[in-house]
């Protein structure tokens, strides 16, 4: 993927320094300045804070869930609902995925909580583990977090444990259904442990862009021992040109906003779609996303939802930088915002991806309006923002 150094100092200009200051000196930046602020409070906060709070609920069933497990209780509703609140959670993770740059990246919680595929004979080693499952059951989230490597714990973990797959040619295919109530009670903690981790990871995310939670995430953070990390990032975005922000104008921030939708476009043309797509190994043949909940599609749709939100804006009525676009070239901004439909209703068109993957048309077909969508981006609009 494309990487976009946007704060080097030979890049800086007159009118940058002339903004450290904290004035806004020019038409430019005033009318970025109106997109990037609803931009994090509208698009980012909000998306992380919904994630973090359906984090909250799936802990909570989880927590019931191990707790009917060692009563004899029956909670086959429990992993219904416990699932459900996983989608809810990754849906607003895969919508935040524009915005990868940031905490995300620089504190490691993108790979933490959303790297794939899992290590089966690790996981199968560990649940059969007694002394690391009683750390486990000890330690929660904590151990969970700390100790186990990125394969063993995240959305993809929680996914195997509350969503049932059957085994195909030596290995488990997912069904999309809700995993049948007869989890091992090694199974239940694990399950507990990461879904401790995986909300403390969402809270964190909110905390370093708003620079506070409520009481109830808080209260989560305090529990689990966590620090929360002092970014700042939402203030720093809105107040460029200002003393103590990493942007010095509202030009770098839009840039950096348009470079997150680059990115995370190109990743799911060449890597999410494309890996299974061409699938001449083992291992791009089991580099589907999400192969057991069976959202993989829903993900990707929501990955340029993503991007629809950072360009468009989430809110309606929200300044955006469409609104820029539109006003520097109209008929850009239209091809752009064609774009993204094109990209969304080309992915929707698949159907089941998790088992038709392979050279499958109408997976090209969505590589491709994808990859037109990150060429528009890449080719016009980043430009067109550095003038």
């Amino acid at each position: 993927m494309k990487k976009y150094l946007l704060f080097a100092a030979c890049a800086l200009t007159l009118v940058a320094c002339e903004n450290r200051g904290g004035e806004v000196s020019t038409e430019k930046e005033a009318a970025l300045q109106q997109a990037v602020t609803p931009y994090v409070n509208n698009t980012v906060i909000a998306t992380y804070s919904a994630m973090a709070d359906a984090g909250l609920t799936l802990l909570d069933q989880c927590g019931q869930i191990l707790a009917k497990v060692e009563t004899g209780e029956d909670y086959s509703k429990l992993m219904s609902d416990a699932g459900t609140s996983w989608r809810a959670m990754r849906k607003h993770w895969e919508q935040s995925e524009a915005f990868l740059y940031g905490p995300a990246s620089a504190h490691n919680i993108d790979p933490h909580i959303d790297s794939w595929p899992l290590d089966f004979n690790a996981m199968n080693a560990l649940l059969h583990d007694a002394e690391r499952m009683a750390a486990i059951e000890e330690e929660g989230g904590a151990y969970v977090g700390d100790k186990l490597g990125y394969a063993l714990k995240g959305f993809h973990a929680a996914e195997y444990l509350l969503f049932e797959s059957v085994e195909k040619d030596g290995r488990p295919v997912g069904t999309g259904r809700p995993h049948a109530a007869n989890l091992t009670h090694a199974e239940a903690v694990y399950l507990l442990g990461i879904a401790e981790d995986l909300t403390q990871q969402a809270i964190l995310l909110e905390y370093a862009w708003a620079g506070e939670v409520s009481d109830a995430k808080q209260a989560v953070l305090d529990e689990g021992e966590v620090e929360p990390y002092e970014d700042r990032y939402g203030w720093q975005m809105i107040n460029a040109g200002k003393a103590g922000s990493i942007y010095v104008t509202y030009q770098e921030a839009a840039e950096e906003i348009i470079a997150g939708c680059i990115d995370i476009a190109g990743e799911v043309a060449d890597l999410k779609m494309g890996n299974p797509y061409i699938s001449s190994t083992a291992e791009e043949r089991d580099y589907i996303e999400s192969p057991y909940s069976c959202t993989s599609t829903i993900d990707f749709a929501d990955n340029i939802r993503s991007i629809q939100h950072a360009y468009c804006g989430a809110q309606a009525g929200d300044h955006s930088i469409s609104n820029y676009v539109y006003r520097q070239d109209a008929e850009l901004d239209a091809r752009v915002r064609k774009a993204i439909e094109d990209a969304i209703k080309a992915i929707e068109q698949i159907g089941d991806f998790e088992n038709t993957a392979q050279n499958n048309p109408l997976v090209k077909a969505a590589i491709d309006q994808v990859s037109a969508l990150e060429e528009v981006l890449d080719k016009e609009v980043l430009p067109l923002l550095s003038k």
